[in-house]
């Protein structure tokens, strides 16, 4: 039966994870030059709407519609068809059907979304847009079927993702350092410093993320019960952990804490908790927010060793933050916390962790192989970059005709 409130929780969480959108846009935003602002917030916001049409009439069904080999969902939801007020007894027996479709279509929202932060500055509006559409119907989709359908292969194995770990964030790593492949550096990178032209939107961004990150995290319980609570307070804990390692490691490093290192750290544990967040304890999330400070920081800076120019860090925080907590789902979860997940390594099982493994090396090179193919095939067809002269320009004028500030 229909839990009123549980209900209304789910709404609020849904509610929570669209403003992650407009926060990641700001997030973004700041740390691009002046003349890339309005691009870069329009990459993400026009997701609301793109990604919103594609999840009622082929996304909802094809990631949650009844089984087709464990592989995908069929037709039969096609334009959200029998999805209805009553309650699924496949997904969330105590809340409409209609509410849990619009709370996950929250998640296929953003996840395109996260992608662009990887090729900002370079590449035109057109192809993004066909290049998200795609990569929603022939990565994210399948893949959150394969974890979260009823009867998808990787989750009848045991692969455990509470809140997107692999469906979200190693996804959209992945496909981040396919784009990095396949479209290159931005003119100048290796000789041009690129200044963040608005720290302070980057803040604001990275505050709106992590409120919005309750509803996240939180909200992938469905239902306003004690395993809500646990993720609640783990990605707290996690992402404040996040924020203080890496903000110690760059006072280390370089003698001076940074805003930027700041953010950075927090976006890091909070993206590394998502895997986990209904499986481990308070203690166990903190760590994990360590962890990840560490981690993610060395990503970010391994990256100029390699030359890729992920432009704001997707593989090196969301890619990488995202399998390295769902690694730790394997060692830290524990039956103790929430009697319906497992033991992990700690509790004194390794079945988990390679089942885990096992689970990073499908969805990441999947996901990765996929996303390159899109990427060729768009650049191929229409072309993804833009031309050197509107580059220097910048996209705002060049793609959209206005300019964040006269």
């Amino acid at each position: 039966m229909i839990n009123a409130a549980d209900t209304a929780f789910i709404l609020a969480a849904a509610g929570l994870v669209l403003l992650m959108t407009p926060g990641l846009a700001l997030f973004y935003a700041g740390m691009v030059r002046t003349e890339n602002v309005l691009a870069t917030i329009m990459q993400s916001l026009i997701m609301i709407s793109l990604i919103s049409l594609e999840w009622v009439y082929i996304g909802y069904t094809m990631s949650f519609g009844p089984d087709v080999g464990g592989v995908i969902g069929n037709f039969s939801h096609f334009a959200l068809k029998g999805v209805t007020n009553a309650p699924s007894s496949e997904y969330a027996t105590t809340i409409p059907q209609t509410v849990f479709m619009i709370y996950q279509c929250m998640f296929a929202v953003i996840t395109p979304a996260l992608i662009t932060g990887a090729f900002a500055e370079r590449v035109r509006f057109a192809p993004f847009v066909g290049f998200s559409v795609l990569w929603a119907i022939f990565v994210y989709n399948p893949v959150c079927h394969w974890i979260w359908g009823s009867g998808g292969w990787l989750g009848q194995i045991g692969v455990l993702d509470f809140a997107g770990g692999l469906v979200v964030h190693a996804t959209c790593g992945m496909a981040a350092l396919a784009a990095v492949m396949v479209i290159g550096p931005r003119k100048g990178y290796g000789h041009t410093h690129f200044m963040p032209h608005s720290l302070p939107m980057t803040m604001l961004g990275t505050g709106l993320l992590w409120f919005g990150w309750f509803g996240f995290n939180g909200g992938s319980a469905l239902a306003a019960d004690g395993v809500a609570a646990t993720a609640f307070v783990a990605t707290h804990l996690a992402g404040m952990a996040g924020m203080a390692m890496w903000t110690l490691m760059e006072w280390v490093k370089i003698g001076k804490p940074t805003t930027l290192g700041a953010a950075s750290g927090a976006i890091s544990g909070l993206a590394t908790i998502t895997p986990a967040a209904g499986f481990v304890g308070p203690n166990s999330a903190i760590f994990i927010g360590l962890i990840a400070g560490v981690v993610c920081y060395y990503a970010v800076n391994f990256k100029a060793k390699m030359k890729f120019d992920d432009s704001l860090d997707v593989v090196g925080i969301h890619g990488v933050g995202g399998v390295t907590g769902t690694l730790l789902l394997g060692i830290f979860a524990s039956t103790s916390v929430n009697p319906g997940g497992v033991d992990g390594v700690i509790a004194g099982s390794f079945t988990q962790l390679f089942i885990q493994m096992l689970g990073i090396l499908v969805v990441c090179g999947y996901a990765f192989v996929v996303s390159w193919i899109i990427l060729k095939v768009v650049d191929m067809l229409i072309g993804l970059r833009v031309s050197t002269e509107e580059e220097t320009q910048g996209l705002d004028f060049s793609e959209h005709s206005e300019t964040a500030y006269n």
